[in-house]
């Protein structure tokens, strides 16, 4: 579904800094793969590779056989609303929308009608298990209940692939344990994760361990 062959990105800040080394690496419709290593190693750099959230400097990066690099940034954008879901470690949740609203704007620049952007929210929410906090302003939601809104969101237009960049890291012990399980659910149902974490028990939930160090990407 996802391949990379010899993608690599370079950045230049006085001198090239080089967050990914040449890559190859296939992710299929039915993986869960986490990402680990220290913070600066190309982690993330990766993610949003794959994510459409950023060029490579060299290399193929193919979609279901696609070519996606060189592509406008419209057609990019099209793939990526079309294809992905993201959840980050801060939430990114709206204030002074509720927590419905904020799971609709997943859907915006969709092909859904306003009705059923409601209906598909409330059905989301309730499959995170929110659906009595639907209405409710996000500063009001505990860590553990923002993430699920966030992933709500993430998952409302029913995407192919959902990208979690550190999904767990704002959240205790059994707040994390609950996002997990909602995590593996939604992989059962069919998504495929890519998940980047700092936390051994959460990369220990892939069914793939990929390793980033100095940029260079390996599989345990």
């Amino acid at each position: 579904m996802l391949e990379l062959t010899g993608i690599s990105r370079t950045y230049h800040e006085g001198h090239p800094v080089h967050a990914l080394r040449p890559t190859d690496l296939r992710i299929g419709a039915n993986d869960y793969v986490t990402i680990t290593g220290p913070s600066g190693s190309g982690k993330s750099t990766l993610l949003n590779i794959l994510g459409l959230l950023d060029t490579p400097s060299t290399g193929s990066y193919r979609i279901n056989g696609i070519e996606m690099t060189g592509l406008r940034e419209s057609m990019r954008g099209s793939a990526r609303g079309q294809l992905f879901g993201f959840v980050f470690q801060a939430f990114h949740l709206l204030p002074g929308r509720t927590a419905i609203e904020n799971v609709e704007l997943g859907m915006l620049y969709g092909p859904r009608p306003t009705r059923e952007r409601r209906q598909r929210a409330e059905h989301t929410l309730a499959r995170v298990g929110l659906a009595h906090r639907a209405h409710a302003d996000p500063r009001t939601l505990s860590g553990g209940e923002r993430q699920r809104v966030a992933i709500a969101r993430a998952v409302a237009s029913g995407p192919r692939v959902l990208f979690c960049d550190e999904p767990t890291g704002n959240l205790d012990s059994a707040n994390t344990t609950t996002v997990l399980d909602l995590l593996r659910e939604l992989h059962a149902d069919g998504i495929a994760l890519v998940v980047v974490t700092h936390e051994a028990d959460v990369a220990a939930q892939g069914r793939r361990q990929l390793r980033v160090a100095d940029g260079v990407v390996s599989e345990v």
